[in-house]
């Protein structure tokens, strides 16, 4: 009877060590995931924060500022505008010249 008891209270034992080591993974898990998830909320805010400054840098008007004080563009204006005509050749053998 003795050495039962000595068993049952051995495996009594050793029950509770798995349980107390389950219990603190499960606390490390959640602990983990946690952190897991605040990360991707912290990613979630810098993506829409780069969205937001990658919108605003290709405004057209931004853009148009940019172009005329750094670059000293103009608008095109008629008076200005130089039209290149390219010669038209002719196909040997072409049946009525090329189009």
């Amino acid at each position: 009877m003795g050495r039962v008891s000595l068993i049952v209270a051995l495996l009594l034992m050793l029950s509770a060590i798995s349980l107390v080591t389950a219990r603190y993974q499960s606390r490390q898990l959640f602990v983990e995931l946690e952190r897991s998830r605040a990360k991707a909320r912290e990613l979630d805010v810098d993506w829409r924060h780069l969205q937001l400054e990658r919108a605003e840098l290709a405004r057209n008007a931004r853009v148009d500022s940019l172009a005329r004080e750094d670059l000293k563009m103009t608008s095109i204006v008629p008076d200005r505008t130089i039209f290149i005509n390219q010669p038209q050749v002719v196909q040997p053998g072409a049946v009525g010249g090329a189009k």
